[in-house]
């Protein structure tokens, strides 16, 4: 049972410091109105922007009415961690076209464990203060806006690119929430939003996946396309993935506001295998036991091997023509899945190898 008469106020500045001792940059609290920001779902479902997505309209009202997917809700604690590695020279490796670019959230360790366990941590440590409370954790593991969350609880603001902004921290953070049923004071919501008449988001997308601000068409995103997307990248598409292979962060590289991203100090963020400065034709070699020991505990174990290789073909098919790069794909010609023939076929087509 709660205390009595606890002073939440107290209590919700004591909540923040513990999310800081725990690795979190920020600690935000909000109420539960996201009635907006469902709106705006509807309208983006209704559209059919979420592609095979169909998990972001499965359960309703309860992805914006928090007190409906955990009754008993009150408050939302919203916290946002760092990620970005130190020098991970984006710009470098994406001019590299021989190289396999990887978005930089997925160098190192998946992230849903460690957040889910600091979190576990920090309601622990309230338990101890307050008594037995209601709660739950979740890190992009359940219907939450959690963008929508953030920008209540103060953590900055959704911006073109449809990301949460943070004007000293940029982008490149995780979320994770507690839900709790603790009437915490909640913070100010981030009321303004500063992209101002900057599109540089809009216009560096390589497969034009922006319908205008603040509307992503899932569908065309390089992110969708290599990670959710089950069966072949449209041909139309192709060419402009370039050399990405597990999501895409040029929308947030040219974002002025990562000016003020700052390198993560959590080691399990780091790179590993070397996946950050990877050949593509290299990773394409890589066997199915190699990569999945080479992916264990890693967001790429999201893909798949199958998925994997085809991201890869299709890279490879926009590299420049070199032995390498052909002799690996000729090496993937009789693969078992019809789904990697068929985008090697279509890579070495664009090598000018007769099939």
């Amino acid at each position: 049972m709660h205390d009595s008469n606890p002073d939440y106020s107290a209590i919700a500045e004591r909540i923040k410091a513990w999310g800081r001792e725990l690795g979190f940059q920020q600690v935000g609290i909000s109420g539960l109105d996201l009635e907006s920001h469902g709106e705006h779902l509807q309208r983006w479902l209704a559209a059919g922007y979420h592609g095979e997505m169909d998990y972001m309209g499965a359960h309703g009202s309860k992805r914006w009415r928090p007190e409906e997917l955990v009754p008993g809700t009150l408050r939302v604690i919203s916290l946002r961690m760092d990620y970005l590695p130190g020098d991970t020279q984006m710009a470098k490796v994406l001019g590299e076209p021989q190289k396999a670019y990887v978005s930089r959230y997925a160098l190192g360790r998946d992230y849903h464990k460690l957040i889910r366990k600091r979190l576990q941590q920090l309601a622990e440590r309230i338990q101890q203060e307050v008594g037995t409370f209601g709660y739950r954790a979740f890190v992009d593991s359940a219907p939450v806006l959690e963008k929508a969350v953030g920008e209540q609880a103060g953590l900055g603001w959704i911006g073109k690119n449809t990301l949460l902004l943070n004007r000293k921290a940029g982008s490149y953070f995780f979320l994770g929430e507690l839900f709790t049923d603790l009437p915490l004071p909640v913070d100010e919501a981030h009321g303004t939003e500063h992209c101002g008449r900057c599109t540089a988001c809009l216009d560096i997308c390589p497969t034009n996946a922006f319908i205008g601000p603040y509307v992503l068409d899932a569908r065309r995103c390089i992110s969708y396309l290599t990670i959710e997307l089950k069966g072949p990248i449209p041909e139309d598409l192709r060419a402009g993935m370039g050399n990405r292979v597990f999501g895409c962060d040029d929308c947030q590289m040219v974002c002025p506001w990562n000016r003020f991203a700052r390198p993560t100090e959590q080691g399990d963020f780091q790179p590993r295998h070397g996946l950050d400065n990877a050949e593509l034709a290299e990773l394409f070699l890589w066997s199915e036991e190699e990569f999945l020991s080479r992916t264990e505990g890693s967001p790429l174990r999201r893909a798949g091997y199958e998925r994997w290789l085809r991201n890869l073909a299709v890279g490879l098919g926009n590299a420049p023509s070199s032995i390498p790069v052909i002799e690996a794909l000729k090496a993937r010609r009789e693969y078992p899945s019809e789904l990697v023939r068929e985008h090697v076929e279509w890579a070495l087509r664009r090598h000018g190898v007769d099939l």
